[in-house]
């Protein structure tokens, strides 16, 4: 096995179910795609780039999700993949385990952890996580947190892509991150 570098950095957004008000306390959110992207932490380059839908188990896509996400239970029936494979992915293509890995704030870890742990299943990346968000509010030396698309606003970067689509939110996350590490 590798050692754990920092060389490249994992950077992950996940996707899930979610519905408004009332409808919430009667659901249980269910990781519908994995953004996945990979930071050379030298070159700034971002490869890998890519968005690992999956069918959710016991629970559907609402209206209010699919605005959010513009992710349709139809296109996670069509093609979304279990969430085991999803792991699998991580592991084999990505070797996920060995690297450090990089989120937008807490929830992308625990949530993984969560349905992994649901679900009885190996945790398919490293223990090693950066809270990109706690780095970022450091680095700024700003007192209130914000959110993704707040901190490329801050850093006048563009946001690329859809907001809340996975594929498109690891890469911005990444170019966030990259950010911290040369400045």
């Amino acid at each position: 096995m590798m050692k754990n570098t920092t060389d490249k950095i994992i950077v992950i957004d996940l996707e899930a179910t979610c519905w408004e008000g009332e409808e919430r306390k009667n659901n249980t959110s269910e990781i519908i795609e994995i953004g996945i992207c990979v930071l050379d932490t030298i070159t700034g380059d971002i490869t890998k780039n890519e968005g690992i839908l999956i069918k959710p188990e016991a629970s559907t896509v609402s209206k209010f999700c699919t605005q959010l996400t513009t992710i349709t239970q139809e296109m996670l029936d069509k093609e979304g993949i279990s969430f085991k494979e999803a792991c699998d992915v991580l592991r084999t293509e990505y070797s996920a385990y060995q690297y450090t890995w990089a989120s937008y704030g807490a929830y992308d870890y625990n949530m993984l952890e969560k349905q992994c742990s649901f679900r009885k299943m190996d945790f398919p990346v490293s223990k090693n996580h950066i809270n990109v968000k706690e780095l970022f509010t450091e680095k700024k030396g700003i007192k209130k947190k914000v959110g993704m698309n707040g901190a490329l606003q801050i850093l006048d970067i563009p946001l690329e892509g859809t907001h809340h689509r996975g594929k498109d939110d690891a890469k911005n996350i990444a170019k966030i991150l990259y950010w911290i590490l040369k400045n």
